[in-house]
């Protein structure tokens, strides 16, 4: 049961920067008993559709798990055994969980428009991508690349395109639309994002991470910005990027992490939901010395040394609380402490990543206290 003073003190924290004018439109949702609760969207129509960016790396990991339980897919093995194209260069011997884990060795290799939309292209890719890092040594985020791996291993297993498996065995069953891979003609409900504000300078970055970073410097904020506005073109949405190209209202997401809390339709082994929803195997640290907490599953749990909020969880969900975040302030989570589950949602990525970390922060703080 929630508390309703609390989900109006939610909700108008939510509605905030669009009645401000920072943000054109957000999107929240929280599920509770297999049910989604609450369900409301400032500034754009409610049946729209927002891309989510990272938070599609729960849907496509959560075919892989199924694939764990069936016996087809081992984690422990080289991608190369699925994926004979990725066994080159070097990366004969990366293994599906360290690719799951983000320390494959490959953070950003490419892959895009011309390569993406045909199987041959990408599995071309894969032949020529080479290691900048030793795998399993160093934790380094891959925007996109894991994703393309285990979606073509996901593609490979199950002997459908990879976006069509993940409808078969994940969307469908739950009751869910299709979230990957749209057509042109079924997206005309989905919210183009736009990038607002500016990068944070180097002073604001040390006295909020401790860490002198000209974060314009490093990323250009063009060049950062034209690589998530890329995922949101109506090209992308049809190839259906596995590592951020989902297309989904809040309401969808609430509702597979109930699932993932609750698994009505029995679509995943007990063990193997147990293992990639709660099992931290990397604790590596990121370039901010915050804890990775990854589960082989893709997923992140919130933890309890004090850096949950650094994770996108904010500060009163429990430490098993997991889920995955999106660029510009997208998130994602359930809660198995409440039975909550958490989507917020916005097309305004906001270049200034303390102000959206702190919003977040405090958005979803309120949101995993929702229970009375």
């Amino acid at each position: 049961m929630l508390d309703d003073a609390k989900v109006s003190t939610f909700l108008a924290r939510a509605r905030r920067e669009v009645d401000d004018g920072l943000l054109p439109a957000v999107q929240v949702a929280i599920g509770l008993d297999g049910e989604v609760v609450v369900d409301e969207t400032f500034g754009a129509p409610p049946e729209t559709r927002f891309v989510p960016f990272s938070c599609t790396k729960a849907l496509v990991g959560s075919a892989a798990w199924q694939l764990v339980g069936e016996g087809s897919l081992d984690l422990s093995r080289p991608v190369a055994e699925y994926v004979p194209a990725f066994g080159t260069n070097g990366k004969e011997a990366v293994t599906v969980e360290q690719t799951l884990l983000h320390v494959g060795g490959f953070p950003m290799a490419p892959l895009g428009p011309n390569r993406w939309s045909t199987r041959e292209g990408r599995l071309e890719a894969f032949s020529r991508w080479r290691l900048t890092l030793v795998p399993g040594e160093t934790f380094m985020y891959h925007p996109t690349a894991a994703h393309w791996v285990v979606a073509e291993i996901i593609e490979a297993l199950d002997g459908r395109p990879y976006a069509d498996a993940i409808q078969a065995r994940v969307t469908d069953p739950l009751g869910l639309p299709r979230m990957l891979a749209i057509p042109p003609e079924e997206q005309g409900d989905v919210i183009d994002a736009v990038g607002v504000g500016e990068p944070p300078t180097p002073e604001e970055m040390e006295e909020a991470f401790g860490v002198r970073i000209d974060i314009g410097a490093l990323i250009p904020p063009d060049v950062a910005l034209g690589a998530l506005l890329s995922l949101n073109t109506p090209e992308a949405r049809t190839v259906g990027v596995p590592g951020g190209g989902g297309v989904v209202r809040a309401a969808d997401l609430a509702l597979l992490y109930q699932a993932f809390l609750h698994d009505p339709k029995g679509l995943w082994d007990p063990e193997v939901l147990a293992d990639v929803t709660g099992t931290v195997r990397n604790t590596l640290p990121d370039m901010f010395g915050v804890p990775a907490n990854r589960t082989r599953g893709g997923l992140v749990v919130r933890g309890d040394d004090g850096l949950g909020h650094r994770r996108g969880m904010g500060h009163t969900a429990s430490p098993r609380a997991f889920g995955h975040s999106g660029a510009g302030g997208q998130v994602a989570f359930a809660d198995p402490e409440t039975g909550l589950s958490i989507c917020y949602l916005t097309n305004g990525l906001d270049q200034h990543l303390i102000r959206e970390n702190r919003r977040v922060t405090a958005i979803t703080s309120l949101a995993a206290e929702l229970v009375a």
